[in-house]
């Protein structure tokens, strides 16, 4: 087993601070009076700058781990905390992306992102300000009045994606994002992912279940096992960024994770 601390995310030489930790996390479903154990004492832990995927099988935990964390449902034991603090219910620290945009069809692309900044009693210039930078950021200047049903799926999720990060989330949570775009709009999200991730040193945990999305993307990959809920394998990806899947490295660590998902 290959495995890394996310200590290596480092900032003026000093690790990056711990943004996310998890301790002895468990949740268990009942199931018509049955209980179904999802997850089992799993430990981790995501560093500021730093892009943790999570790959496992279907059922395997992922989708419930990721709404623990986003505040929607309470573990079964265990501790999960951001910034030390623990956490109890959804809230602006924490921004989620699925792979769904769930925007509202009726509000143009310029509204659909200040929607983030609903209960900030901001000046309506200063809104229009902070808009205009994340239309900026995403790369869809020019597209401000449009409505969603003139955009294609890649620049649905920039949006999807502006009006979660108008709001300066600690942690962005993505539960498989880019799973319904073609091949160029994937590329292209991606790309713009870890530019986030360098320009503002954004902390993310990422579920997909493309092993060659997660080794362009990741710092390290964290495979759940798929009957126990736990952190099977870890990986870390220490190939320079940006990555090429014909580097016969690149191809060692996809072939790596194919092996533990199929084992």
């Amino acid at each position: 087993m290959t495995t890394a601390t996310s200590g290596d995310v480092q900032t003026a030489g000093r690790p990056a601070p711990v943004v996310l930790e998890i301790t002895g996390l468990s949740h268990d479903f009942d199931h018509d009076g049955t209980v179904v154990p999802v997850l089992r004492q799993l430990s981790l832990t995501v560093r500021g700058g730093e892009l943790v995927c999570l790959i496992g099988r279907s059922g395997c935990g992922k989708s419930t781990l990721l709404k623990i964390v986003a505040g929607f449902l309470a573990p079964t034991a265990g501790r999960c905390r951001l910034d030390g603090r623990p956490i109890m219910r959804p809230g602006p620290d924490r921004g989620v992306v699925f792979q769904e945009d769930a925007l509202f069809p009726w509000l143009t692309v310029r509204e659909n992102i200040g929607f983030g900044l609903s209960g900030r009693q901001w000046p309506r210039r200063q809104r229009q300000r902070e808009v205009d930078r994340l239309l900026d950021l995403v790369g869809l200047q020019g597209y401000g009045d449009y409505l969603p049903q003139a955009l294609s799926g890649g620049m649905k999720q920039r949006v999807a994606l502006a009006r979660v990060l108008i709001r300066s989330p600690r942690l962005l949570l993505m539960d498989e994002p880019f799973g319904a775009l073609d091949a160029q709009a994937r590329e292209e999200m991606q790309e713009l992912l870890l530019d986030l991730v360098r320009q503002r040193r954004q902390a993310i945990l990422f579920v997909t279940h493309d092993v060659q999305e997660a080794v362009v993307v990741a710092d390290r990959v964290l495979v759940l096992d798929r009957n126990g809920g736990r952190i099977r394998e870890e990986l870390a990806i220490d190939l320079a960024r940006p990555r090429d899947p014909s580097d016969g490295r690149f191809h060692a660590c996809c072939t790596r994770l194919r092996q533990w998902l199929r084992t």
